[in-house]
């Protein structure tokens, strides 16, 4: 059992990070003949971090090992989630195969990234795992390969908390993570950091400020804008709204977002909280831009029932669109902001794909 402790800004570990920890000491286990009580493991942004294994099976071919979720302070409803990982040894010399077992969601829609029909572990966490495995199993690789897959007893039950349905993700959670670790966007206090930060900047006397909405945007923006001094960048996540609010205050005279297609669409449609769990993208409105930008009516139709803004600049794309289709949806997020904050601010918009690649960079 995790004890919480009181709502600030103690930061947790993503499923992805806890998904490789339990592969990987599953994987020490195969190779050395006991499984560890501590793993430590390379998150994706290369922090080393200790994981404890909660519950463990060996045997000559296959070994299970769980790690639970701790996701820091204000958890989601995967916080102590049983990341289990089952990893097998398979006589293919070299091969490392990843597979989603029970309570890890299948994809069925386009528009995610991810293989229609395949697990829904997302490419980030997908890389980072194999690795784990990969270090420690370099020289077993060279005559066997290895099987692992990922499950989480009670996945489909907590799955019916999240968005997935909707997104067209069945039976169970996403394995997700781009960096590791789990901020505690949606608290009070990671608020208060986000006012706090363009406070600081405004105090030392800068008056741009560059809002992203999480960590490959804001690595995004610095390589973007290297003249710019660290101050000037802050990670708002959901919280537009108070940063723009005190942005206002404070004197702050130009704004630059860094974002991608899904929070930039929340934007345009009228959101400051843009939290997933609030209004969802509007696929309507995507589809009116579509229109816009030349698209047939049967694609604005696509665009229109699908769930996801990044299916429609997946499917503009194929049309070679999306440029077009991205300069558009920024010229919506300004109109947006202009018309809650009339003659305030200055703005630009740097848009970049999943990657953290440049799409756009309108003003």
């Amino acid at each position: 059992m995790i004890a919480k402790k009181k709502k600030g800004t103690r930061k947790g570990f993503s499923t992805g990070a806890c998904s490789a920890a339990a592969a990987k000491a599953a994987t020490l286990g195969l190779i050395t003949g006991e499984i560890p009580e501590q793993v430590e493991t390379e998150l994706p942004n290369g922090t080393v971090v200790s994981f404890s294994v909660y519950s463990q099976q060996l045997s000559a071919t296959d070994a299970q090992t769980v790690i639970v979720k701790d996701a820091g302070d204000d958890p989601d409803c995967t916080h102590g989630a049983h990341l289990t990982a089952d990893v097998r040894v398979l006589n293919e010399a070299g091969r490392v195969s990843l597979k989603g077992g029970a309570g890890v969601g299948t994809i069925t829609m386009r528009g995610l990234g991810l293989e229609v029909g395949g697990p829904a572990i997302n490419p980030v966490p997908r890389t980072n795992i194999i690795a784990n495995v990969r270090a420690v199993a370099e020289e077993f690789l060279v005559t066997q390969g290895l099987e692992i897959t990922i499950s989480v007893p009670d996945g489909e039950a907590m799955a019916k908390k999240t968005l997935n349905d909707r997104l067209g993700i069945i039976g169970g959670i996403s394995i997700l993570g781009t960096t590791g670790i789990v901020h505690p966007y949606s608290t009070a206090a990671f608020r208060a950091s986000v006012v706090q930060g363009v406070e600081v900047a405004a105090n030392q006397g800068q008056t741009t400020v560059v809002l992203t909405t999480g960590g490959r945007t804001e690595k995004f923006t610095i390589r973007e804008l290297p003249d710019l001094p660290t101050a000037c960048f802050v990670q708002m996540g959901d919280f537009l709204g108070p940063a723009l609010d005190t942005a206002k205050g404070v004197g702050i005279q130009q704004i630059i977002i860094g974002g991608m297609v899904g929070k930039l669409s929340k934007i345009a449609q009228g959101e400051v909280i843009t939290h997933a769990r609030r209004n969802p993208v509007n696929t309507q409105l995507l589809a009116e831009m579509a229109k816009e930008v030349g698209a047939e009516a049967s694609v604005c139709a696509e665009i229109a029932a699908g769930e996801t803004a990044r299916f429609a600049g997946e499917r503009l794309a194929e049309l070679n669109l999306e440029t077009a289709f991205y300069k558009l949806l920024c010229s919506r997020v300004v109109a947006t902001l202009e018309a809650r904050y009339p003659k305030t601010f200055t703005y630009r918009i740097l848009m970049c794909d999943f990657e953290g690649g440049k799409l756009v960079d309108y003003y």
